[in-house]
């Protein structure tokens, strides 16, 4: 029993000291939860903090705001040309391949047309004989004048004796030295002699003006044989097709057939299209609602990769395609050296101004007419309060403020 006591005694003990761990594990935790919480009581949530470079600042400002469009596009040439072919023949050679930059006079394409060559050669040998021609008509022509020319030296000297004889008549018929009847005859031969002599001369007169028409005649037509021989070599000049134009050759032939060697083509026939380098205008694209009040001669603003153009509105397409419409800039003052076709561009352009109205720099997210939340900055700039901010009507880079800011 003692043994059982003994060992009942032990048990007891073995099972105080227990509980008694446990007890202060429990005190301990029950304190540390309610240093916990203490401390939480006292922590309040950090205030975000930003970056000043990291956000964008502007100033609501009163005064004229411009109202301007924005749009995007590229720079295409105000010169574009078709070169097309003067007569008919076959593609020979290719000289110039797209891409090039050409001068008036290069040589792109050169054809072949041997009956052009024909043509040429018979009528520069009918020109030949046509000139020959027309020196044996001023021989024989020369040769009938001098003929006509003797012939009225001849009337006009027998005029000149038989008027003479017949002075000498009359003046012995006045003495009665001459009979009367020889007096009448002297008289009748001068008058015949002296219309013959007129007659010969009229005979000069229109031999002179028959020579003229011949003459005339045979040298029209050598200046018809000429312009016809110049035509033909100007056709024959012309298989060598030429750029026509300074700029750069962007295509040769159709772009989805392109000109090959041996193929025949027709006069009027497009051969290459060439490109001004220099006169260049800004295509640009605008929705339609920015496009409703784009018109004619607006200033505009193109910006190039290397730097600023101006211009103005030049054309407004009429119809639009996907809800876009294109407007076609003039640019205006030399361009940068590195501005080339297809260069991408922006531009704005101004459409007027909004005097005396509140605004600011557009915000990324500000639609006109709109309702959206800014942040304006308090505490000298230390800190920045939300407050709703009602937009109204909407340029490029600014946008009119309504209610919301001061």
């Amino acid at each position: 029993m003692r043994l059982i006591n003994s060992v009942s005694d032990a048990s007891t003990e073995v099972w105080r000291r227990r509980n008694g761990q446990r007890w202060l594990f429990a005190c301990g935790g029950t304190l540390l939860l309610a240093v916990l919480a203490s401390g939480s009581a006292r922590f309040t949530p950090a205030t975000p903090v930003l970056d000043r470079n990291s956000v964008r600042m502007d100033t609501v400002e009163r005064g004229d705001m411009l109202f301007q469009v924005r749009g995007s596009g590229t720079l295409v040439p105000e010169d574009v040309r078709w070169i097309p072919t003067i007569s008919d023949g076959v593609v020979k050679s290719i000289l110039v391949q797209p891409g090039a930059i050409v001068t008036p006079q290069t040589i792109l394409v050169e054809l072949s047309n041997p009956e052009l060559e024909l043509d040429a050669f018979e009528t520069e040998s009918q020109l030949k004989a046509a000139e020959l021609d027309l020196t044996n008509l001023q021989v024989q022509l020369n040769s009938d004048n001098l003929e006509q020319q003797a012939m009225v030296a001849t009337a006009q000297a027998d005029y000149a004796t038989a008027k003479e004889e017949s002075d000498t008549d009359t003046q012995l018929g006045k003495i009665g030295l001459e009979a009367a009847l020889s007096l009448k005859e002297a008289r009748t031969k001068t008058e015949e002699l002296a219309k013959l002599l007129e007659i010969q001369q009229e005979r000069l007169q229109i031999s002179a003006l028959a020579a003229g028409a011949q003459l005339a005649a045979q040298e029209e037509k050598i200046a018809q044989l000429t312009q016809l021989l110049q035509l033909q070599r100007d056709r024959i000049e012309g298989l060598k097709i030429r750029a026509g134009m300074a700029g750069m050759l962007q295509q040769v032939g159709d772009a989805a057939n392109p000109l090959q060697v041996g193929q025949r083509l027709t006069a009027g026939d497009p051969v290459a299209l060439v490109v001004s380098q220099t006169k260049l205008k800004a295509s640009l694209q605008f929705a339609q609602t920015q496009a409703a009040d784009i018109q004619l001669g607006q200033p505009a603003n193109i910006q190039t990769p290397d730097g600023p153009i101006r211009g103005c509105v030049i054309s407004i397409e009429p119809a639009a395609e996907n809800g876009m419409e294109t407007v076609d800039v003039a640019l205006e003052g030399p361009l940068p050296e590195a501005t080339s076709v297809d260069m991408g561009v922006e531009g704005t352009i101004q459409l007027g101004r909004l005097p005396n109205v509140l605004c600011m720099d557009r915000p990324v997210l500000g639609q006109p007419n709109s309702t959206v939340c800014l942040f304006k900055v308090v505490d000298n700039g230390a800190a920045a309060v939300p407050v709703p901010v009602e937009l109204g009507r909407a340029s490029a880079n600014s946008i009119e403020i309504l209610k919301g800011v001061r």
